[in-house]
């Protein structure tokens, strides 16, 4: 496997450099996308200490603190776009994400993987993470899709149809473009440090399916959640 220096990475901060002067130009947003590539920066360097003692330490309870980290940050920040960010709409979506979440990785971890060890952290924390962002995308989708519909006064049932089609459509593009358009990540990474290509499609397979299970199921449950308050 090829081994990339922090050097190396100064390569791709050119293009951003131009991504960036269009930004600002254009947004008259000068601290945004700076703000988060130092987050990014840091959050992974961080998270990539973090992992290297989970890994090794295996401890249950260490586990399950990161992943209710990770249901807690993921709820937070899928509420982003919606304009009346009430206290109940966090709880809802942490509620959707860990449950929609949590039945997709119980069939991956105890069914497709059949691990020994159920809560091994070099499988479950990488993949619960994968299962936690995509459905918190499709929940912040479905949630500003539904406030914008429901704010154009179409009654509930319409504006949770719009929002939960609007909401998988990240999703249902990437199904229909893996392998044409796109070699997905987790099935680049593989095949770049060395296994078959033929073993990294299964996992690609794996991934794409639990990705919109969770997605879905955890969208559907955020909207039904919302019924009693419309």
């Amino acid at each position: 496997m090829y081994i990339i220096t922090f050097f190396d990475l100064l390569y791709i901060a050119l293009p951003l450099i131009l991504v960036y002067y269009i930004y600002q130009k254009w947004s008259n947003d000068k601290t945004t996308i700076p703000y988060a590539l130092s987050r990014m920066f840091i959050q992974l360097v961080l998270i990539g200490y973090i992992l290297t003692y989970i890994f090794e330490t295996k401890n249950f309870f260490v586990v399950m603190l990161i992943l209710t980290v990770m249901l807690i940050v993921a709820s937070i920040i899928s509420m982003r776009p919606v304009a009346k960010k009430e206290k109940t709409l966090y709880i809802k979506s942490f509620l959707s994400i860990l449950v929609g979440g949590t039945i997709t990785l119980t069939f991956v971890i105890v069914g497709v993987l059949d691990l020994e060890l159920w809560y091994e952290p070099r499988f479950l924390i990488p993949l619960a993470g994968m299962i936690f962002a995509n459905a918190m995308n499709s929940v912040s989708i479905s949630a500003e899709r539904f406030e914008t519909e429901y704010n154009r006064e179409a009654n509930y049932i319409e504006a949770r149809n719009t929002a939960y089609k609007a909401s998988l459509i990240p999703n249902i593009n990437t199904l229909f473009a893996v392998g044409l358009v796109s070699i997905p990540g987790m099935m680049t990474g593989q095949i770049l440090s060395g296994i078959s290509p033929i073993i990294a499609v299964k996992y690609q397979i794996m991934v794409m399916c639990m990705v919109i299970s969770s997605s879905g199921l955890s969208t559907a449950l955020y909207l039904k959640l919302l019924q009693k308050d419309h």
